[in-house]
């Protein structure tokens, strides 16, 4: 992913008002390390169960706003976007408006994806013994470039349905 202005940020969200990105409180961008993620999460510091993502389709950022669907689960989840299955802690359920009428009449579509939105550091872990055994370097690769190529399609589909609305 390539950096991305404050600005950038509070214009990409499409199912957000205009009202709700300017309030939106952003992460300090200067920290971000950019070519490591495949999209940008986080949490509202303000209020804890407004989260947000913004990824890239097409080269263009595109925001979305998240809300938190209660408390986590209290079993162990298979985050939607990245495939790992995370501890009932690190996982969440939420929720999106849809973009436009539809979202504003309050219609949602839920996803149940990494609470800390670290799905960009799963898909680049090494393989544990049970998902890939061999030691092969470029299966290796192979199998992390897929990882990652899945998880930039499944985030990107989600982002799809919200602005289909």
């Amino acid at each position: 992913m390539h950096s991305l202005t404050a600005d950038q940020i509070r214009s990409s969200f499409v199912n957000a008002s205009k009202g709700e990105a300017k309030r939106a409180e952003l992460p300090d961008l200067s920290t971000v390390m950019w070519e490591d993620i495949d999209y940008l999460g986080w949490q509202d510091a303000r209020k804890p169960a407004q989260h947000y993502v913004v990824l890239l389709i097409d080269d263009e950022p595109v925001g979305l706003l998240l809300r938190g669907t209660g408390r986590p689960p209290s079993r162990k989840m298979l985050c939607a976007w990245c495939e790992d299955v995370v501890d009932g802690v690190g996982a969440a359920s939420f929720v999106a408006p849809l973009a436009g009428a539809s979202g504003r009449r309050g219609n949602t579509i839920g996803t149940g994806v990494c609470a800390d939105f670290r799905c960009s550091r799963n898909v680049r872990r090494p393989p544990a013994a049970f998902e890939l055994r061999t030691e092969d370097p470029a299966l290796v690769a192979y199998h992390r470039e897929q990882r990652i190529t899945g998880l930039q399609e499944r985030c990107t589909r989600f982002a799809q349905a919200v602005m289909k609305g």
